[in-house]
């Protein structure tokens, strides 16, 4: 039996419990988790916002070590360190064959399984398919990917999500090009890597946007070169930060109505704006079709980064090992499994980067 944080239904608050994993079967891998970040898509999760069965062990982004591996399963052995990546493409669907492997249309058919279950028999869900919010866990063989080398085992959980989504976010989906201005609205874990990314991709000026005034420092050391605090002028603000013309790229990180539509209002006429942010339906946000012919902007939406976990991990590697991203600048909080609800609450404040769980 392992220790794990359970949601037993929307809505409800997390429970931490022992529950009962089984041995991997064919085409699986049971692995042990050294950390797993806590990532607002699973608060969006609890709240309903977005929707699996329950009850569910959750936790998507994650890194161990391999205990075990079922028939079949060659390309990691145990001992090895992983990734644990949740959106594992299945190679066959239309977007899979086209490319486009974020956008597969199987990625996600793992979160109706049963997993695992309580010590009284009842079966839990494997939340956004790989349960990293437990000492143990069980998963597709496609849900995992050799950890890099050279990479903190611990701080390799994060590329399983906050970095590969605001990395790819600014590299795949917006394509910042040197010297273009970039505005990052929002600087929790997502938004730092971003701004990180931004700074890797020879952007300037940099202007990170946030409620919270605190973020300044984080936000400035992960390559902001500017500042702004979120109000009703933020967009006037940014416009002002980049010559009077609004910034080439704006990406937004929160997922809410007004922060979208002042992320588009702070982009230059021509520019791109890009939302990786995921907001609930009631989240409505309007356009009139003048402003569309005369702004001629870009607006995007972004799934994972636009990432191919595969490909880019390796990358991401690169830059970790040459020193150009810092994984650790991204983490505020390291916290037990019994953390997690007060680093969503953290997370509802506005308040610091990537609270990170370590076993």
């Amino acid at each position: 039996m392992v220790r794990a944080a359970i949601l037993p239904a929307v809505g409800a608050p997390l429970e931490i419990a022992e529950i009962v994993l089984p041995e991997p079967g064919p085409g699986q891998v049971r692995v042990r988790l050294a950390a797993a970040g806590v990532c607002h898509s699973d608060l969006s999760l609890t709240n309903g916002t977005m929707r699996v069965p329950v009850p569910a062990v959750l936790g998507h982004e994650g890194s161990g070590t391999v205990l075990a591996v079922g028939p079949g399963v060659t390309h990691v052995a145990p001992g090895d360190g992983v990734v644990l990546n949740w959106a594992p493409s299945c190679g066959r669907c239309h977007h899979c064959r086209i490319g486009e492997v974020w956008l597969c249309a199987e990625a996600l058919t793992g979160v109706g399984a049963v997993y695992a279950h309580t010590t009284d028999g009842a079966a839990l869900h494997p939340g956004l398919n790989v349960a990293a919010f437990a000492e143990e866990t069980v998963v597709a063989a496609n849900c995992v990917l050799p950890a890099p080398a050279g990479v903190p085992l611990e701080e390799a959980a994060l590329l399983g999500c906050a970095v590969l989504t605001g990395y790819g976010a600014v590299h795949h989906s917006a394509r910042v090009r040197a010297g273009e201005s970039v505005a990052v609205f929002g600087a929790g874990g997502v938004g730092l890597a971003a701004l990180q990314a931004a700074r890797i991709a020879g952007a300037g000026p940099i202007v990170a946007v946030d409620v919270s005034p605190a973020k300044e420092e984080l936000a400035r050391a992960a390559g902001a070169t500017e500042f702004v605090v979120a109000s009703a002028t933020t967009a006037k603000e940014v416009r002002a930060l980049t010559g009077g013309q609004g910034a080439d790229v704006a990406v937004e990180c929160v997922g809410r109505a007004e922060t979208i539509r002042a992320a588009w209002d702070a982009t230059r006429r021509g520019g791109r704006t890009t939302v990786v942010g995921i907001g609930g339906k009631e989240q409505q946000v309007t356009f009139h079709a003048l402003e569309i012919f005369h702004f001629a902007r870009t607006l995007s939406g972004c799934v994972y980064g636009n990432c191919d976990p595969a490909r880019d991990l390796p990358v991401l590697a690169d830059h970790v090992r040459a020193g150009r991203l810092d994984l650790g600048a991204l983490v505020t909080d390291r916290i037990a499994l019994d953390g997690i609800p007060a680093a969503f609450e953290a997370m509802l404040a506005g308040k610091g980067g990537r609270s990170l769980v370590v076993f």
